[in-house]
């Protein structure tokens, strides 16, 4: 168990011992409520009634109706009552205040009442004789003041408050300005992460590669008497899915010492500098806690080939990076700080990041193999209830070319379905379907299609799936269907006995016959043809070019490749480049590129003209049963009818279905997906 860092430094308490966030201001949220009812406060003593001591504002015939009524207060000893007679220096406005009862025996209330002596310069002897009122003037300037107290006071008492409420966010939001050259890098507590090398399955060699940097740091003398030292860092490639990040974090489970993780774009900034600061930051606390482990995920955000940018000027990027070289192998390096880095995208990093010295290892994550496979199938399976006749090396073997994320997938919409089911576990047709899912997409069995577009599906599809049972050179069958499902209005599908990493040039040719089939049939059986054939002329087409330009499969063109692979063509790398070949090559590559398809076209022809009468009967069977299986199609083409058919299909209840809509043929257009014979649309 890792010990705390002496060095770290203690969390902090919130103040008054509240828990939540520390940074809350509850000082200032108690002087803004005392504020509030200060302000309260003084406008009801002003405003109020007898009880707060108020001043009533007395109109002047409300006031003239008090005299004549006797209802001003007398002084007790001497049974007179009194009015003073206030006027403000160069003001026409004048008051006279006192105090009054509304009615005999009521607490008295204070007055003021707003008079012009210019207008009523008898004011005062009319008091004094007609009322008997003892009227004594004063020259004052209480208006002012209370205007004072009144407007500016509380106008100021407001400031001050605002101040101290937001005084904590002024001064955190120093801190921030001032952080923004900070590492943004995250220690992960072994509490919380459970995830160990027992969790990782598929990626042996890869694991045992970084299990040896765990055992180095638990044990380095090991290592040491024989004169190795660990790796500065280790580079964990391979495609999106395979476990770079799970490997990471099942490090981060078993490593006896902090591991700090951080991902490529939390060095990026729109500030220049921001990002080089980061790094050595990030460095610097690391070199606090060495020996550690420092994870950096999607590294080819900053660690890019330098000058392949657009335009010139200063790059933030390549400065990030720079400073990242120096921080792992530079002048002042030292010991102890290990950097594990996961990319997919190993093509477009500097070559002075992978050099040894810096990256030390380069660790290939790569799809799993069968075995492989159905371990990975096994950890994920243990989360779910499984039927006992389920055989997840059957699921294995039916699943070539997914990820260790397409897996979980598969084993998480099969739970998915069983529950929508209402089955208490998993079975064979639950993984079926979620396998078929995942790969080909969801079926689409509500999708309104005319019987002209659904019996064109199914001589586009049958074509498919004869054409892919009589060449020699195929992935064998795994079932056909119009039913759309994903993007397409029809499928089939191929499934490989076993896992593949080369492809020969016969089992290219033959799938370019495969592909061209469908728009065969079309042209055999309706005299006509549809652009539903879109994504088999783009799947034909790249598999020839590749045969010509790249896997050097043509005898014209010899074994040369024309033009680099541009899958991975980032911003600026090839920016000013001509042709690697010149005018009279490419219209040499075309003409090939063009001759593979044309040959393949021809076959397909042959072979659907002599198989005319196989061709209709699994069109028709496809129109009445809508999927079949590789047995039945079998059946189909030795016999001429199913020996075991299939349930009917039976049409989804929709309440107030409106009729279908009746569109012209070729307004749809099938997008091209990878892996999947093409449909009409």
């Amino acid at each position: 168990m890792a010990q705390p860092d002496p060095r770290s430094p203690k969390p902090t308490r919130p103040p008054n011992g509240a828990g939540g966030d520390p940074n809350f201001n509850w000082r200032g949220l108690v002087l803004f409520a005392i504020a509030i009812a200060m302000l309260g406060g003084a406008y009801v003593f002003n405003h109020g009634g007898p009880m707060m001591g108020g001043v009533k504002d007395l109109p002047y015939p409300e006031f003239v109706r008090t005299l004549d009524a006797d209802l001003l207060f007398k002084d007790p000893q001497t049974g007179v009552a009194s009015l003073d007679l206030i006027s403000e220096p160069g003001s026409a406005t004048d008051f006279v205040a006192g105090s009054m009862r509304e009615k005999e025996g009521a607490t008295p209330q204070k007055f003021k009442t707003q008079v012009n002596l210019q207008y009523q310069p008898h004011l005062q002897w009319m008091l004094e004789e007609k009322y008997k009122i003892k009227v004594t003037p004063k020259t004052d300037s209480t208006i002012l003041a209370s205007a004072l107290l009144n407007i500016f006071m509380p106008l100021l008492l407001f400031v001050v408050i605002l101040y101290f409420f937001f005084r904590q966010q002024i001064r955190m939001a120093g801190k921030g300005a001032m952080n923004f050259g900070k590492s943004k890098a995250r220690m992960m507590s072994r509490d919380k992460n459970k995830i160990t090398f027992k969790d990782v399955a598929g990626v042996e060699e890869a694991k045992e590669e970084v299990q040896e940097i765990v055992e180095f740091l638990s044990d380095p003398k090991k290592f040491q008497k024989l004169g190795g030292r660990i790796p500065k860092g280790v580079l964990m490639v391979g495609s999106p899915g395979t476990g770079k990040t799970l490997l990471a974090r099942a490090i981060a489970g078993e490593a006896d010492v902090p591991f700090f993780s951080i991902s490529g774009s939390d060095f990026v900034e729109m500030f220049v500098g921001v990002g080089a600061s980061r790094v050595r930051d990030m460095f610097e606390q690391g070199k606090k806690s060495a020996p550690c482990l420092i994870f950096i995920d999607e590294i080819d955000a900053v660690g890019r080939h330098r000058g392949h940018g657009m335009g010139g000027g200063h790059d933030e990027r390549e400065q990030t990076l720079n400073a990242l070289l120096v921080e792992m192998d530079g002048f002042d390096t030292q010991e102890g700080v290990i950097i594990i880095a996961a990319t997919n995208r190993p093509d477009v990093l500097d070559p002075a990041l992978l050099r040894p010295g810096r990256f030390d290892r380069q660790v290939t994550v790569s799809l799993p193999d069968v075995k492989g496979r159905e371990e990975i199938l096994r950890v994920h399976a243990k989360k779910v209830k499984l039927a006992e006749n389920v055989d997840l090396s059957i699921v294995a073997r039916g699943t070539p070319g997914f990820s260790g994320a397409e897996l979980a997938n598969v084993i998480n919409e099969a739970a998915l379905i069983a529950a929508r089911r209402g089955l208490k576990a998993i079975t064979n047709d639950e993984f079926e379907e979620a396998r078929d899912k995942v790969r080909w997409g969801r079926e689409r069995r509500s999708m309104a299609m005319s019987d002209k577009e659904k019996e064109n599906t199914a001589y586009h599809e049958a074509s498919h799936a004869l054409l892919c049972e009589l060449v020699k050179n195929m992935d064998p069958l795994h079932k056909v269907t119009i039913i759309p499902r994903g993007p397409s209005l029809g499928s089939t599908m191929y499934l490989p006995t076993e896992d593949k990493h080369t492809h020969r040039r016969l089992e290219l040719v033959d799938r370019l016959v495969v592909i061209m089939g469908g728009r065969v049939a079309e042209e055999l059986q309706f005299g006509d043809v549809t652009n539903g054939a879109r994504g088999d002329i783009g799947q034909a087409t790249a598999i020839a070019r590749k045969m010509v330009c790249e896997w050097g499969m043509s005898e014209k063109m010899g074994m040369v490749e024309y033009g680099k692979n541009e899958d991975y063509v980032f911003l600026g790398s090839n920016l000013g480049q001509g042709r690697e070949y010149s005018e009279a090559t490419a219209q040499e590559i075309d003409a090939e590129v063009r001759k593979l398809c044309d040959d393949a076209y021809r076959r397909a022809v042959q072979l659907l003209t002599d198989n005319r009468p196989k061709l209709e009967a699994i069109a028709k069977a496809l129109l009445e049963y809508e999927t079949l299986d590789r047995k039945q199609i079998l059946e189909i083409m030795e016999h001429g009818h199913m020996l075991t058919p299939p349930v009917p299909p039976t049409k989804p209840q929709r309440p107030s279905e409106p009729p279908p809509l009746k569109r012209e043929e070729g307004t749809t257009i099938a997008p091209d997906f990878p892996g999947l014979t093409g449909a009409p649309a």
